[in-house]
């Protein structure tokens, strides 16, 4: 009877650790839900001070609306991302990690723009946000080598959450 409770013990043990491995780790996102909520928002309209999709969104309106999709605390104020996350190194970014640049004025090193970078580690980083841009406002994909200007405001990639596949 004793060996027989101390095996129960162990299989409801490993039972319930399996169960939990499969379960969403808390304060996290499913990178294929993070991808497809962002990408369904593509082409909604740019309106400052903006975060719905009924009326559009400013740059940091499009990622708090995001994240809070997840229930996951980010900054509304894109100047706020100077001191929220973890800073990572452009080269360990992921998909699910926040993207923050200066604003049009390069030379003042504040953020004023964020995005959310949606390329794999080790490919051409790629994010998307809501863009003021005269031509081409609202949410689109961007690369960030496609100008110079990207790589001249950048200031640094934060990690709000995790991102599990």
């Amino acid at each position: 009877m004793k060996y027989l409770l101390i095996i129960l013990f162990f299989l409801s043990s490993f039972f319930s650790k399996s169960i939990n491995f499969y379960s969403q780790p808390k304060d996290s996102i499913q990178l294929d839900s993070l991808l497809l909520f962002c990408k369904k928002q593509l082409g909604t309209n740019y309106k400052y001070a903006s975060c719905t999709p009924n009326s559009g969104f400013d740059c940091s309106g499009f990622v708090y609306y995001i994240f809070n999709h997840f229930n996951i605390n980010v900054p509304r104020s894109s100047s706020d991302f100077n001191t929220a996350g973890k800073t990572i190194h452009p080269d360990s970014c992921i998909a699910g990690d926040v993207i923050v640049f200066t604003g049009t004025d390069a030379k003042k090193r504040n953020p004023g723009h964020v995005g959310i970078v949606i390329s794999n580690l080790g490919d051409e980083l790629q994010f998307i946000h809501s863009s003021s841009n005269k031509k081409h406002s609202g949410v689109k994909i961007s690369s960030y080598k496609e100008s110079p200007y990207y790589e001249k405001r950048f200031l640094k990639i934060v990690r709000v959450t995790k991102i599990y596949k």
